[in-house]
């Protein structure tokens, strides 16, 4: 099974980009997008100067519990950057939810609770809801994330989407909200 089959077996189709839209970042923004994959595991994220955003993050069933999962994490934080994710939120009817907010928990991830992201599928026309999840070596503010956030959006999510769907995805004021009142803010 190739790269792209592991991750689509894995995520939600309303998390998915097209494996064309994959290979394309990947060559026309191989500067900052990246793959590292092995038989057991695929991480696809964007290194940019100032922060890592993980696009997808797969560890198989059989090297589960094994440490590999931490080991790439690990890996991206020796960095030193922050690292920023999206992830479902907990559906106590899907205990793979729960297994992986706890994961990243474990890790030091911290709930970006004052950034709102729901994403309009365009391969099902369905609203999908996603959790920002963020690991600073400094004290970033969530307000930083935001920003960070909306350049993903922007540069990789959104690269080329009327070229590959045949329509372009919500803009960016549509999709993330940003709550001031609940932000953490760096100390």
């Amino acid at each position: 099974m190739n790269w792209y089959e592991k991750l689509n077996q894995y995520f939600p189709i309303e998390e998915m980009k097209s494996q064309e839209h994959m290979e394309l970042l990947l060559k026309d923004k191989k500067d900052i997008y990246k793959k590292d994959e092995s038989s057991n595991h695929v991480l696809m994220y964007v290194e940019m100067e100032d922060f890592i955003f993980v696009d997808y993050l797969f560890v198989s069933k059989a090297a589960r519990g094994q440490g590999l999962g931490k080991k790439l994490l690990d890996k991206l934080k020796l960095k030193e950057k922050p690292i920023i994710l999206e992830v479902e939120p907990i559906d106590y009817e899907d205990t793979d939810t729960r297994k992986r907010q706890q994961f990243y928990n474990r890790e030091g991830f911290t709930h970006a609770k004052s950034i709102g992201y729901r994403r309009r599928s365009l391969d099902t026309g369905e609203i999908n809801e996603l959790e920002i999840l963020y690991w600073s070596p400094t004290d970033e503010s969530e307000e930083s994330i935001y920003e960070k956030m909306l350049h993903t959006y922007k540069m990789i999510h959104t690269y080329k989407d009327v070229q590959l769907y045949g329509e372009a995805y919500d803009p960016p004021e549509k999709v993330f909200t940003f709550d001031k009142e609940n932000a953490h803010t760096s100390s």
